[in-house]
């Protein structure tokens, strides 16, 4: 059942190493090679967007690659959600270096 006012982010969405066709979302300049779960739920805790891990959901075009989800509010386009995110992951991996 569909919950409504929340957005569902798939990892392949901002990863870097796949094609728009495969799924990914934002451009290629703004996305993070192999976005983790974990990456995703902790930039969308700092951006208040109360995150909630799947980690039993495959994305529908790849089935056979349990990849997980993660459920976040709605507050803003999907398009600009995403660009924040990835945003944070990398600012996160760069600090972390």
């Amino acid at each position: 059942m569909r919950d409504r006012g929340k957005l569902v982010i798939w990892p392949v969405y901002l990863d870097r190493t796949r094609t728009r066709s495969d799924g990914r979302i934002i451009s290629k300049k703004k996305s993070v090679r192999e976005p983790e779960l974990k990456e995703i739920e902790k930039a969308a805790s700092k951006l208040g967007l109360n995150p909630e891990v799947e980690e039993d959901k495959a994305y529908p075009r790849s089935w056979w690659e349990v990849s997980g989800r993660v459920m976040v509010d709605k507050t803003a386009p999907k398009s600009y959600l995403l660009k924040q995110i990835a945003k944070i992951i990398k600012e996160n991996r760069e600090g972390g270096k």
